[in-house]
């Protein structure tokens, strides 16, 4: 395993933790809160934004609107069953969600939350790190390449580990903002 494909793996952890932390709220209505809520098309789990378009026309709100209006119900029922902490209002025509202000006491949590999925990226970074040295110490290089290989693999958990820390910091301002 090269560097260049140890460091794809770090730069896919890393995504991976920039997609959770989308789905981390911080009072502002963002379409890709409804990622991952299926809603009964026509007996085909399908994905809201498949189904409607999501608009963001205020700070707080988020319009649904989809292309078939027999889909309302089971939108706003797949709304309700997701236990996103949003009420769906129906007005016959689109789903209005009203994004409510955060508590401190939610904000606390939220960034919680931020802070654990910040750690398990970190663990995933970890794991790259020990099987990429795993692979160097069982390739028999001489004493001095070993070394740096090893050397460059704990300068690319170093980078990532900061970029983790950075984004957490970031995640956790935006969770505080009022």
């Amino acid at each position: 395993m090269d560097i260049d494909e140890i460091e794809l793996k770090m730069m896919k952890s890393l995504e991976a933790l920039d997609a959770k932390y989308l789905n981390i709220r911080a009072g502002r209505a963002n379409p890709s809160m409804l990622n991952g809520i299926m809603v009964d098309f026509y007996g085909v789990p399908t994905p809201i934004n498949s189904i409607a378009n999501i608009t963001v026309p205020e700070a707080r709100q988020l319009f649904i609107k989809p292309f078939d209006r027999n889909s309302l119900k089971d939108i706003e029922h797949a709304i309700n069953e997701a236990n996103i902490g949003i009420n769906p209002t129906n007005n016959g025509e689109m789903i209005i969600l009203t994004v409510p202000a955060l508590t401190e006491e939610t904000r606390k949590n939220y960034v919680k939350q931020a802070k654990a999925l910040a750690e398990e990226a970190k663990v995933a970074i970890r794991n790259i790190r020990q099987d990429a040295n795993n692979e160097v110490k069982k390739a028999k290089l001489p004493e001095d390449e070993e070394k740096k290989r090893l050397e460059d693999i704990q300068e690319l958990v170093n980078k990532y580990i900061s970029l983790i820390d950075k984004k957490q910091d970031s995640k956790e301002q935006e969770l505080m903002e009022i």
